[in-house]
C-alpha cells in the first residue's frame, strides 16, 4: 500500500500510444502499492485531462517519431501539453517514445539513431547520489527503439548503454524519463513479437533468440522494476 502523502491522487494516468504496449508489470506494482490505472489512447482520446492529472502521468512506447507531427498531428498537442505538464513540475515517467517527447518538450533534440537497439543488454548506471536506477546495475534491460535524443540541459544522466549514451534523465525529483523498457512482462512479449515483425525482419533481428533472452531476463528486470517504482513513488509522494 501507499505509504505516503494521503493527499497525492491515487490514480495512475497511462498514454499508450500502442495497443500492446501498456504498462505491463507495472501495473501490478502500482496496484500492489495502492493505486488504480487508468489508460488514455494517443490520437483517439481527448489528452487533456491526463496531462493536467496532478498525480503521476506516464507516457508510454510507439513506432512513430518525435518529429512526425505532419503525419501524426496529435503529437504537438501532446508536445504542448507535456511542456506545460513539465514546467509544472507535475510528476511525470515517460518510456521510450515518452521520453523522448519529454526531451523534446525540455528543449532537446530528439532524432534518428545511427541504429536500431533491439535486445536485452545491461546499462552503465552514472556514479550519481541517488541514482533511481541503481537496483539494475547488473541487469540486462529491454532496449527496442530507432530513435534517440540529445540530454536536455537541466537533466541528470541516470544510465547509458554501449550504442547509445542517454539511455535515462531525471529532472529534479518528479521527471523521470526511461529510453529503455521497464515494463515488458515475460508473458506478454509475444504481442510485442507479432505487432514489431516488420520492424524486426527489416533490423535482422533473431526472433527465436529475443524471445529466449526475454524468458531469461524479464523476471529480473521486474525485481528491479518494483524497487524503483516503489522509490520513485515515495519521492514524488513526498511534500
Amino acid at each position: 500500500m501507499t505509504t505516503a502523502s494521503p493527499d497525492f491522487p491515487d490514480t495512475i494516468y497511462a498514454i499508450q500510444h500502442l495497443a500492446f504496449e501498456d504498462l505491463g508489470v507495472m501495473e501490478d506494482i502500482f496496484y500492489q502499492l495502492g493505486f488504480r490505472v487508468r489508460y488514455f489512447e494517443a490520437g483517439v482520446d481527448d489528452l487533456s485531462k491526463a496531462f493536467q492529472h496532478k498525480g503521476l502521468t506516464i507516457i508510454l512506447g510507439g513506432p512513430i517519431g518525435v518529429y512526425e507531427t505532419d503525419d501524426y498531428p496529435f503529437l504537438q498537442q501532446e508536445i504542448d501539453l507535456l511542456k506545460v505538464r513539465l514546467e509544472e513540475n507535475l510528476p511525470t515517467l515517460g518510456i521510450c517514445l515518452g521520453a523522448q517527447l519529454i526531451a523534446h518538450a525540455l528543449g532537446a533534440k530528439v532524432y534518428a539513431g545511427h541504429q536500431k537497439e533491439i535486445g536485452w543488454s545491461k546499462l552503465s548506471i552514472s556514479n550519481t547520489p541517488n541514482n533511481l536506477l541503481a537496483p539494475l546495475s547488473d541487469t540486462p534491460v529491454l532496449h527496442w527503439h530507432g530513435d534517440t535524443f540529445n540530454l536536455p540541459e537541466q537533466a541528470e544522466l541516470l544510465a547509458s548503454s554501449d550504442i547509445y549514451p542517454n539511455q535515462a534523465f531525471s529532472v529534479g525529483k518528479n521527471i523521470l524519463a526511461l529510453q529503455f523498457h521497464l515494463e515488458v512482462a515475460a508473458e506478454s512479449m509475444e504481442k510485442w513479437l507479432i505487432g514489431h515483425t516488420c520492424e524486426l525482419r527489416k533490423a535482422e533481428i533473431n526472433i527465436p533468440a529475443l524471445r529466449a533472452d526475454n524468458e531469461k531476463y524479464a523476471m529480473l528486470l521486474e525485481t528491479g522494476a518494483t524497487e524503483i517504482l516503489r522509490n520513485y513513488m515515495k519521492q514524488v509522494m513526498r511534500k
